[in-house]
């Protein structure tokens, strides 16, 4: 079993750049200001021969355990009780302060063994806060520079005696030879045809809306625990959050972001890293839910999210979330779809779905809706069928005259899925107005049954190579 490793310490000791480091990726955010870090983040780290899971955590602080800080002490509480092994962090230029003691205490408690790390130790910079911090009673410090990655070496040692070793891969062979003769490995491919065909990849949902939306608290009661900082107040959550889920047999990663305000309302730093990470959650997902708040659905920002997640060409769900708090359920509900009908004409057919992530109702229509939808967004449609559909729709509405000369349309097909698209090729398709794409865009949708997903048509010129007679002369 794979050890796992928290990284503690007070705020702005460099926590998230060695976890950053450790992962080989920028998923945590880094700021020189305090506090970045909330929520827990896991990833899987390696360091040299070993390999094994890392765990972010917000910078300890006393505090009142009602407050937010004290709800992120819980938080890193939590991952100190999950660790095989703690690395405690220090700030080597500062020295040691009077928060670190009784945190170093809290760490020598849980009875887990500890790792000194004394950060910011590039150059001798350092060298007085590393002779300081002997004594907190965790044993030698290891010098280390999280930025720099200095003393990496040391860091290895110091892990190697709990974190499992990688086992070395062994060259493919046909035992079906009594000399086991070495055979050639099989071809690789790439990591997105691999994790496309691989039946038990888990769903990778991201869950967007607006601050205070409840997209953590959601969270929190799909899976069953506190896994996410929740509260009252708005945008708690910073960094985007991954969660491996299993809803009824079928895995799925769930990613908390961020709220995302107006553009023009986002000024603090921290708040754009905030919302750029969300976006790359978007672009990673294959089903985003946009949840709204059903006490005050469908504001312009809402709108645009929807909008941004269809130009990312990924398959939206529409939650109504605090579902509770609605007096005419029904009422509201017909209001609303009828709305998104006029509203997310690009979307049309999204599914919408009430839902309460405090009371838990609705969970299981919310991934019904979203398993459906991803299965509309990887559809596939014969040539066949889609040429017998063009045939009838020119014929209802044929396309306009440019110039005295009418558009002429010779055959359909699908490109591709994810989302679906689909290639018209024809004479003098440049020319094709906006409100006809749309009008085949909206029968593709209603006759092939692909509500609520994006759907692309590129225009092609060129002859029909489908067209027997003219491959035979």
């Amino acid at each position: 079993m794979t050890a796992t490793v928290a990284i503690i310490g007070r705020p702005n000791v460099g926590k998230s750049t060695l976890f950053n480091r450790l992962v080989g990726k920028k998923l945590a955010l880094v700021d020189d200001l305090p506090g970045v870090t909330r929520d827990r983040r896991e990833g899987e780290a390696a360091l040299g021969h070993l390999r094994f899971t890392i765990i972010d955590t917000a910078g300890l602080e006393e505090a009142d355990p009602g407050s937010l800080a004290g709800r992120m002490r819980a938080q890193t509480e939590t991952a100190i009780g999950q660790a095989d092994v703690i690395l405690f962090m220090i700030d080597a230029r500062l020295g040691l302060t009077p928060m670190d003691q009784p945190f170093a205490d809290l760490v020598r408690k849980s009875g887990k063994p500890v790792i000194l790390l004394a950060n910011k130790a590039e150059g001798k910079k350092g060298l007085d806060g590393i002779f300081e911090s002997y004594a907190l009673g965790l044993g030698d410090p290891v010098p280390f520079s999280a930025e720099h990655g200095e003393g990496t070496s040391d860091l290895l040692e110091a892990l190697a005696p709990f974190v499992d070793v990688e086992p070395e891969e062994e060259e493919p062979f046909d035992e079906s030879y009594g000399d086991k003769r070495w055979v050639e490995a099989p071809a690789a491919i790439s990591d997105e045809e691999a994790e496309y065909n691989d039946p038990t990849k888990p769903l990778r949902v991201t869950i967007i809306g607006r601050p205070n939306a409840g997209k953590s608290t959601l969270v929190n009661r799909m899976i069953g625990e506190d896994r996410l900082l929740t509260g009252p107040e708005a945008g708690i959550t910073r960094d985007t959050i991954s969660v491996d889920w299993e809803w009824r047999g079928r895995p799925v990663k769930l990613f908390d972001t961020a709220g995302m305000r107006k553009r023009a309302r986002i000024e603090e730093k921290l708040e754009k890293m905030s919302v750029q990470d969300a976006l790359r959650a978007i672009r990673f997902a294959e089903v985003v839910v946009v949840l709204l708040d059903a006490t005050i659905p469908f504001e312009k920002q809402d709108l645009t999210l929807v909008d941004l997640t269809e130009r990312e060409g990924r398959t939206v769900v529409i939650g109504l979330n605090k579902w509770d708090l609605v007096a005419d359920k029904n009422g509201l509900l017909a209001e609303l779809k009828e709305k998104a009908t006029h509203l997310l004409a690009q979307v049309r057919g999204v599914p919408i779905i009430p839902l309460s992530g405090l009371a838990g109702e609705g969970i299981d229509r919310l991934m019904q809706g979203v398993f459906s939808a991803y299965e509309v967004w990887n559809r596939r449609v014969s040539t066949a069928r889609i040429n017998r559909w063009l045939e009838g729709v020119l014929s209802a509405h044929p396309p306009p005259a440019v110039a005295g000369r009418r558009i002429k349309i010779r055959y359909m097909t699908q490109a591709k899925a994810r989302p679906p698209t689909f290639a018209l090729f024809g004479n003098q398709l440049d020319h094709l107005p906006v409100s006809y794409t749309r009008y085949l865009v909206n029968n593709l949708r209603e006759a092939f049954e692909l509500p609520g997903t994006p759907i692309r048509l590129h225009t092609r010129g060129g002859g029909n190579p489908y067209d027997k007679n003219k491959r035979s002369a």
